[in-house]
């Protein structure tokens, strides 16, 4: 029962981020906006987005724990004359850690109302939903138990007496935000706030107990601010609360443009850097080519680890998608406010 309750417990902790927190987490997450809050969704040059990342974390300690996401996002004017808009989409992940293979897979179908209430600002406030399906399961049979161990040494030809009643698990889960987005000057800002898991689904591989996955609280913002025809500072950061711990993380990026800033087409390059507290130093470089964009990170371990790890965390890939669609309601002359994170 022991081995049981461990199982459950360290399914939280063997996620490819600090410890602090019980959810995913990337260090490109400006790259990620639904897994952010889901009224971050629309905000961006185009009709629609593809985004996506690879993360590779701990490889020089153990196991590596490999995480992937895939986002999908589509936005549209309500009507022929109406600056409002509405976005569509949905979030997959998947998540890999350890020997026993404990994963977590998650559909997450979204829905974001985007409503103008300042055009001398291009104001907007948004409020999004997202929800879907998550699958979580194990491997036992990768793992070692106690009752496998004669005289202080292991063998595989000793069988466990431990049994599971299931190494597979799904349960819904539910997410809502909401962002304010505008003109500040020349500079474009958004600054907003999610509640993740807000009913609390039972997560424990064992029916008999009522361990539940705890509620999430973020806030976050965004500035875009021109400091010539051809550069950029763009700056992202998060705080978030879940199970009685905080996080924070954030940094900026300086992106030169090859075309004037504004233009419907990018073509750039990007350096910058970020610090998620008390756990990694992340500097990132991030290419511009047209519709695509691909960014590289790699987490600089400076938590209590690192002595295990020799500062080495985690290589991280993200590449993403972005265009005009020939529709009848495209955003490219109706959506007023377009920010260009």
């Amino acid at each position: 029962m022991m081995i049981r309750s461990c199982l459950i417990y360290l399914f939280f902790l063997a996620i490819p981020m600090d410890i602090l927190s019980q959810d995913i987490n990337f260090s490109q997450f400006y790259e990620l906006p639904l897994l952010r809050n889901p009224s971050l969704a629309g905000i961006y040059k185009g009709d629609m987005r593809l985004t996506s990342a690879f993360r590779n974390q701990w490889q020089s300690v153990s196991a590596p724990y490999q995480t992937s996401a895939l986002g999908f996002e589509v936005r549209t004017s309500l009507f022929q004359n109406s600056s409002d808009y509405i976005s569509a989409g949905m979030q997959l992940t998947n998540d890999v850690a350890g020997d026993s293979k404990l994963g977590k897979t998650q559909v997450l179908p979204m829905l974001t109302y985007h409503k103008l209430v300042s055009g001398n600002t291009n104001t907007y406030l948004s409020l999004g939903f997202m929800g879907g399906p998550v699958q979580q399961k194990f491997n036992p049979t990768a793992l070692r138990f106690d009752d496998q161990f004669v005289n202080g040494a292991y063998t595989p030809l000793n069988p466990t007496q431990q049994t599971f009643s299931r190494t597979n698990l799904t349960y819904w889960d539910a997410a809502v935000g909401m962002n304010l987005s505008g003109e500040i000057g020349f500079a474009k800002a958004y600054m907003g706030a999610a509640y993740f898991h807000f009913t609390q689904p039972k997560v424990a591989f064992d029916q008999l107990s009522d361990i539940r996955l705890n509620k999430k609280l973020v806030f976050n913002f965004g500035l875009n601010m021109p400091i010539s025809d051809y550069d950029d500072m763009i700056i992202y950061s998060d705080v978030f609360f879940q199970g009685g711990n905080r996080q924070i993380q954030g940094g900026a990026i300086y992106m030169h443009n090859f075309l004037t800033v504004g233009e419907e087409e990018d073509l750039g390059i990007g350096i910058g850097g970020f610090y998620r507290w008390n756990d990694a130093l992340i500097p990132v470089v991030k290419l511009n080519w047209y519709k695509m964009s691909l960014g590289f990170t790699y987490d600089i371990n400076v938590s209590k680890l690192k002595p295990a790890s020799i500062y080495r965390g985690g290589l991280e890939v993200a590449l993403s998608y972005k265009a005009y669609l020939n529709i009848m309601n495209t955003s490219l002359q109706k959506v007023r406010c377009v920010i260009p994170f």
